[in-house]
C-alpha cells in the first residue's frame, strides 16, 4: 500500500516561539515606500514668480511703508531711518500699536537674505502682521491665468 499511516499518534512537538517573518516583511515594504517617497517630499525646483494679478486689497487711511532701498538702506514713510532705530521710528508712527500693518516693499534688485534680514527687524521690534508689496498688473488678454502652487499641483 503506498503511503503510510501514523499508527504511533501525532509526534509533532509544539512551537512556542513567535514567528517575526511577517513582522521583517511588513517592514521592509515599509522601508522601502519611504526610500521611494522622501526624495519626492523635498522641493527643488528655480521658479521664477509672475507678478501678482489679484484685485488689490483695501487699504487703511494712513499705511505705514517700510521700503528697503538697493542701497539696502531703510525708509519709513519718506524719511531714512537706521536700522538700529527702527524700532523707535515705528512705534513713533504707529503709536506704540503693534498690531499696526507694516506695508514692506523692497527694490528688485535687493536679495533674499537681505530682504529677511528686514523682517526679521520686524518679528524683533514686535510688528508681525506684515504685507508685502509689489507690482500690481492687470492679466494679459488671452493668457491664462497660473493656479499652480508651489508643489506643481
Amino acid at each position: 500500500m503506498a503511503g503510510g499511516i501514523r499508527d504511533h499518534g501525532d509526534d509533532l512537538v509544539e512551537n512556542h516561539e513567535i514567528n517575526v517573518t511577517p513582522f521583517i516583511d511588513v517592514m521592509l515594504v515599509l522601508l522601502i515606500i519611504f526610500m521611494v517617497a522622501a526624495p519626492l517630499a523635498t522641493v527643488d525646483v528655480n521658479v521664477d514668480l509672475p507678478a501678482s494679478s489679484a484685485a488689490p486689497s483695501k487699504r487703511p487711511d494712513e499705511p505705514v511703508y517700510l521700503t528697503l532701498k538697493q542701497d539696502l538702506s531703510l525708509s519709513l514713510g519718506n524719511e531714512t531711518v537706521p536700522r538700529e532705530h527702527l524700532a523707535a521710528a515705528l512705534a513713533k508712527i504707529s503709536g506704540g500699536d503693534k498690531e499696526t500693518r507694516i506695508f514692506l516693499r523692497a527694490d528688485k534688485a535687493v536679495g533674499y537674505g537681505d530682504f529677511m534680514g528686514v523682517m526679521n527687524l520686524l518679528r524683533d521690534a514686535g510688528y508681525l502682521k506684515i504685507a508685502l508689496v509689489g507690482l500690481e498688473t492687470l492679466p494679459q488678454p488671452g493668457v491664462a491665468p497660473v493656479t499652480e502652487d508651489i508643489n506643481g499641483q
